[in-house]
């Protein structure tokens, strides 16, 4: 036990001394524990103590709480998106292939340091999502691709803006929030209108989920190769991986519910 506990020091040492300075003093970006907590509530809650603490409850009545949440997420998501052009998309420096990380200390790169922090905070709020589904006995949504994609972006996020705040990684930030405006505001219709979780636009939602999937992918490749860009590569050697795995999991969730045979033999 007493390895163990000097082995994870060590590691809680290296990632102090390792990590970007300006991320630090931002919320639950000191130390990783905070984030471990959070998600180990999280799991222990959407898994066992949510279902368990609603089996012989009604559905909550919670759309008022939902709809709020749902028009601050699409509202966040869209400031995302508009920082990210600000700061990257529209400046003349940028290159395709290849977003490097500014370390200076000017401005705009306390900016980017401050909108990436943004992003990952927008992760830990999107954990709300499956709490309400808990609550409101939606429990054939709390699916293993809806618990595993949450999870890993938030740990993604912390990881890798605690040592890399900005660069490349801004590219998925920025299609991952715009994505989220679209899908909120279909949450958001969904409970104002019921009708709408059966309207003929729904399929499209996956389709651009996975569609963010290939961009990012590519993207990620390119630099991957490119000869001329400091973004560290090992970083995206190991996104590229999770960004495969997370299309074959939408694409499975895209086939089952959109490409099934309609009728089927009895």
């Amino acid at each position: 036990m007493s390895v163990l506990y000097q082995k994870v020091s060590d590691l809680l040492e290296w990632i102090d001394k390792n990590g970007d300075s300006r991320i630090k003093d931002y919320w639950l970006m000191d130390s990783p524990w905070p984030v471990v907590i959070i998600l180990t509530a999280y799991l222990y809650f959407v898994l066992h103590a949510g279902p368990k603490f609603m089996k012989y409850r009604s559905p909550l009545k919670i759309d008022s709480i939902v709809m709020v949440y749902n028009v601050v997420q699409v509202l966040f998501s869209a400031y995302l998106v508009k920082e990210a052009f600000r700061l990257i998309w529209l400046q003349d420096d940028y290159k395709i292939n290849c977003i490097e990380i500014d370390y200076s200390d000017t401005d705009k790169a306390k900016d980017i340091v401050g909108a990436v922090w943004s992003y990952f905070f927008s992760k830990v709020l999107d954990l709300l999502d499956t709490i309400f589904f808990v609550l409101r006995k939606k429990q054939n949504q709390v699916t293993f691709l809806h618990i595993y994609h949450h999870t890993m972006v938030l740990m993604f996020s912390w990881g890798i803006i605690k040592f890399y705040p900005g660069g490349q990684i801004i590219l998925f930030g920025t299609i991952n929030a715009f994505v989220h405006v679209v899908m909120y505001s279909y949450y958001f219709l969904t409970i104002l209108k019921p009708g709408y979780k059966k309207a003929w636009w729904k399929k499209y939602l996956t389709q651009l989920q996975l569609v963010q999937f290939v961009i990012t992918g590519l993207h990620g490749c390119v630099t991957l190769l490119s000869t001329d860009c400091s973004f560290p590569k090992f970083v995206l050697a190991l996104a590229l991986p999770q960004d495969m795995f997370m299309f074959v999991l939408f694409w499975d969730f895209y086939k089952k519910a959109y490409r099934q045979p309609k009728n089927k033999l009895t």
